[in-house]
């Protein structure tokens, strides 16, 4: 069966995390996607190991569907092997530091002179203007696009979120910047920029705090269980922020992760009174109407996990879903990596490695109907060198030799 991005040729000279977190779900998609790499290979392939001589479970998670080939960028028939590949691209991805590839000697403007109908995409930690030339890394992102400032606990320090929203979010916003872009070409014949900044992705996925600050000038966010509200959207803890309060209660042996979120929404409250053994709360005027609770949230989250920490979570979740309330267990990532219905949707993928043996992998969160994703093994360093530059590139097998005996590839 074709693929929804069959024909589609990525370049990806990107590494660690944000870009390849991108390039990898083009290929899921189905393009050809040939990950670019110096000599020495992308980082990742030896930081965080957990087996000697084999390629790490952080590069082989973010590099699957992909080929590799390897390139000195710095030798002159290093560059020209570079605008071959251009030239040969329908997409270009890349997340060095500001201006590494102007320096190079690829600027915008000698790249469109090369293939004109490129679409070529930077993931950058800025924008333009004074951070510009911060280094970036993922807590650094939070940090700076809004996510460590709300999150945490009242009056507790400022915490990073687990979800790698700097990273693999900036990667899913430059996958949108990138399929537009194409679907642009189809009109206009022509490539062009897509530039994404971690700093604006994660601010992207933080707009509710936004929102929040721009309501505060009106008074205290009642839906918070704050006591006090100052000029700035404080830390909330687990409440949802949202129209319907939520908390993650306590649930039975007590241990890290014996948790589940509940959110009560206003039809939801009179069961869960029932549930609780408060059902006279159903009908008191100071807990009957989603305007008397607001005041008392913590106290109505008490009353809750005074019930579901006398129970297994998986107890609490059946007792509530039987109800039509909304919730959901607390899950650890041993609980996630072990979960059939995951595996069986394929979010949690079985992969075959040369190296590492079988290892386990995210799948692809895309379902298209007409293009399903078969998660294929990231490649060994230079593992496509000869198949790109010698079938392809047309290089015989002498200069291939000469080219890696010179440190070129």
């Amino acid at each position: 069966m074709s693929k929804a991005l069959d024909g589609i040729r990525v370049l990806d000279m990107t590494h660690v995390q944000s870009g390849p977190s991108a390039t990898q779900l083009l290929g899921w998609l189905g393009a050809d996607v040939i990950k670019l790499e110096a000599v020495g290979g992308d980082i990742t392939r030896r930081q965080l190991r957990d087996l000697p001589d084999a390629d790490s479970l952080y590069f082989t998670m973010l590099n699957c569907n992909k080929r590799s080939i390897t390139l000195n960028t710095k030798t002159p028939r290093g560059k020209e092997l570079l605008t071959g590949l251009i030239a040969r691209s329908d997409v270009l991805v890349e997340n060095f530091g500001p201006g590494a590839v102007d320096r190079m000697g690829f600027t915008w403007e000698r790249i469109q002179e090369i293939n004109p109908r490129i679409v070529y995409a930077s993931i950058k930690g800025f924008g333009d203007g004074p951070y510009t030339a911060f280094k970036a890394y993922e807590v650094v992102a939070q940090a700076m696009g809004g996510a460590m400032a709300t999150t945490g606990f009242e009056n507790g320090p400022p915490l990073a979120t687990g979800a790698q929203i700097g990273d693999s979010g900036t990667g899913v916003h430059c996958v949108a910047g990138i399929l537009a872009a194409l679907f642009q070409r189809t009109r206009t014949g022509r490539g062009q920029r897509v530039n994404v900044a971690m700093q604006h992705a994660v601010l992207n996925l933080c707009r509710v705090k936004l929102r929040d600050q721009q309501r505060l000038a009106h008074g205290p966010l009642a839906e918070y269980p704050n006591e006090d509200f100052g000029d700035e959207v404080p830390r909330s803890g687990n409440a949802s922020g949202g129209g319907q309060p939520g908390w993650a209660v306590k649930c039975a042996p007590g241990g890290p992760n014996d948790y589940v979120y509940v959110i009560v929404q206003p039809v939801g409250w009179q069961p869960l009174t029932e549930l609780i053994g408060r059902p006279e709360l159903a009908r008191d005027p100071e807990w009957a109407t989603p305007e008397a609770r607001l005041p008392k949230l913590s106290k109505m989250f008490q009353l809750i996990e005074e019930w579901s920490g006398t129970l297994p979570k998986w107890e609490v979740l059946a007792r509530l879903t039987a109800h039509d309330i909304p919730c959901g267990p607390i899950l650890s990532t041993k609980e996630i990596i072990e979960d059939p219905s995951l595996a069986a949707d394929g979010m949690v993928v079985e992969v075959a490695h040369p190296q590492r043996g079988t290892f386990t992998t995210v799948g692809s969160p895309l379902k298209l109907s007409d293009s399903p994703v078969e998660v294929r093994r990231s490649p060994l360093l230079g593992e496509h060198n000869a198949e790109v530059y010698g079938a392809e590139l047309g290089l015989d097998d002498a200069e291939l030799q000469r080219l890696k005996t010179a440190g070129v590839i």
